[in-house]
């Protein structure tokens, strides 16, 4: 029964809120942290899948932001959720270039200025 309970626990960690569900994930790889980014509409989620040692929302809410606005191309408004799963409000009246979805990318931050990165993804050859 133990075996059963923690089955179960395990197969929710990459399970989408119920807003999300049905909407394809696009993962990114960003300056460590890994996330599943799901966008509907001018809503959007992202999950952290990898392993950190005690994050808090204010150390990986940087990257969760980077990753949700490269994927849906439009600006986070708003920001709520934890360090695992994060929900955020869009304004697409500014519009970025989205990230082509069907991919898992890789990227690095390469210049910051006041308050906004610039990212360079490249599909995950794996």
């Amino acid at each position: 029964m133990i075996l059963i309970v923690a089955a179960l626990a395990l197969m929710a960690c990459d399970t989408p809120g119920p807003a999300f569900r049905g909407v394809e994930p696009v993962r990114i790889g960003l300056r460590g942290d890994v996330f599943d980014v799901r966008v509907d509409g001018v809503q959007a989620q992202a999950m952290r899948l990898n392993a950190r040692w005690a994050p808090n929302l204010d150390s990986v809410a940087p990257n969760g932001v980077l990753a949700i606005e490269e994927v849906s191309g439009c600006r986070v408004r708003k920001l709520y959720g934890d360090a695992a799963l994060m929900t955020a409000r869009l304004d697409c009246g500014q519009k970025l270039e989205p990230l082509p979805r069907g991919f898992a990318y890789d990227c690095d931050v390469y210049k910051i200025f006041d308050g906004l990165a610039e990212l360079d993804c490249r599909p995950n050859s794996a």
